[in-house]
């Protein structure tokens, strides 16, 4: 059921009016017509190939908005964590298609390092811009701990997923002739894959009904958010408070120290901890009373993910299509396209929303987008590709490449401290993304790995 009541839908002119204005990333869909006509009129070359991928670049980028549009009003319609569910699935959408176009174009080192980017994408650039961007608005913000140490155990399990093949490839690669290799790693890459998908969906029992309250924004494990005492010192003084009070309190909603059984205890100032505990008994009429005003109907919103999703996909194979040739010029490498320019494409409309939503003090919400995105990727995006692949008779296994897969268990352990005690502030945001900026840089002069198992598990 919705948090809030859920008005009618405006009328259906109003409602193409709200699509088409949507944002003014709507002005790139006039690249998509170009990319398409480009595919088909240029010859395959480096200069050409190089061409459409950008037209391709930059018209996947307001689609992925419209789709992140669609999904909000959809998630309007339904409870929060169904919403933040809808919103991790849908917003992961275009990463899927330009997975599955990849593996069926035999595309496997694209396919594995877009995956890899998406969820190092997720987890440093998307969490650190939230994190930084809430920042400049409080000085610190808080978050459920139990949910994020939980979601953090979620990742690590699929990190090590992803370690165990090539961790068996340098155990035991010099005793195993390389073909028999390449089967035992599929076959083991195939199980693990099957065991990925369980655990997801024991995740998503255990987040939509068994502990379904764990993931609101107010339970009592999430802390309050702490404002700049600057902000917060006229509210002090208007309630009675001394400077130096108000000095010392910092702020009139502070954050409680981790392990607290109280996460909601105010200030041990009276009036202030009156004041809080009235607006903690108001604030549920008042937002009872809200009413949800749509800017599309039901099904316009279907019609419009429709739509869209025809158009990435088409639009994303073209643009698999033109990655050889750009390769091929010798000025940009596999390993960055799909690391980083990919993830960038698909994660566009994740960015503005995670970011959008700190900013307004719900960084419950923007963790369940970034890093509940990061989660779905690895827990079954990854192994959904890799039984698709199995189907289809595709050599495609978890043994990633080993520096990916290094780089990827390392961000996964430093997200896990930066968000271990349920707070967060904007230098811990700015060190996340100086981190991806460090990893874009290296992964623009990596030139991958490849050796005889490599080839032994390609088309």
């Amino acid at each position: 059921m919705p948090d809030k009541p859920v008005g009618n839908a405006p009328p259906i002119l109003q409602q193409i009016k709200a699509i088409v204005l949507m944002s003014w990333l709507n002005v790139l869909l006039a690249c998509i017509p170009v990319a398409w006509a480009l595919h088909f009129a240029l010859p395959s070359s480096s200069h050409n190939d190089t061409i459409v991928f950008v037209f391709c670049f930059l018209s996947i980028i307001p689609l992925a908005k419209l789709l992140a549009f669609a999904t909000d009003e959809l998630s309007m319609r339904v409870g929060q964590t169904l919403a933040g569910l809808l919103n991790a699935t849908l917003g992961n959408a275009v990463e899927l298609i330009v997975a599955i176009i990849a593996l069926a174009q035999c595309q496997l080192q694209i396919v594995q390092s877009s995956l890899v980017g998406s969820i190092l994408s997720n987890l440093l650039l998307v969490l650190g811009m939230c994190f930084f961007a809430g920042g400049t608005r409080f000085s610190e913000q808080g978050f459920g701990v139990s949910v994020t140490q939980l979601n953090s155990s979620l990742l690590i399990i699929s990190v090590i997923a992803v370690l165990i093949p090539a961790a068996f490839h340098f155990s035991a690669g010099a005793q195993i002739k390389d073909p028999q290799e390449a089967r035992d790693i599929l076959a083991v890459s195939h199980g693990t894959a099957i065991i990925l998908l369980f655990v997801y969906g024991s995740y998503l029992v255990f987040q939509l009904f068994s502990h379904k309250a764990l993931y609101d924004e107010k339970h009592e494990d999430v802390f309050r958010s702490t404002q700049y005492p600057s902000r917060e010192k006229k509210k002090a003084m208007a309630n009675g408070e001394t400077g130096s009070q108000a000095e010392a309190n910092g702020s009139s909603i502070p954050l409680n120290p981790v392990g607290s059984r109280e996460p909601f205890q105010s200030s041990p100032t009276g009036s202030i901890s009156q004041e809080h505990d009235a607006e903690a008994a108001t604030a549920p009429s008042q937002e009872e009373e809200e009413v949800e005003e749509p800017q599309m109907s039901v099904p316009m919103t279907i019609g419009l993910l429709v739509v869209v999703t025809v158009l990435v996909a088409v639009t994303a194979e073209f643009l698999v299509d033109s990655i050889n040739g750009m390769v091929e010029g010798g000025n940009i490498s596999k390993e960055f396209i799909g690391l980083i320019l990919l993830p960038i494409v698909g994660n566009a409309a994740e960015h503005v929303t995670a970011v959008t939503v700190s900013v307004k003090d719900k960084l419950t919400l923007s963790l369940g987008v970034a890093v509940g995105s990061s989660i779905q990727i690895a827990l079954f995006v990854i192994p959904f590709i890799v039984t698709l692949g199995w189907i289809m008779g595709k050599p495609l296994s978890l043994l990633f490449d080993p520096f990916e897969s290094i780089v990827l268990f390392f961000s996964v352990i430093v997200v896990n401290y930066v968000v271990q005690d349920g707070k967060s502030n904007w230098l811990e945001g700015m060190i996340l993304m100086c981190l991806y900026v460090i990893l874009a840089v290296t992964f623009w002069f990596y030139p991958g790995v490849t050796d005889e198992l490599s080839g032994a598990l390609q088309c």
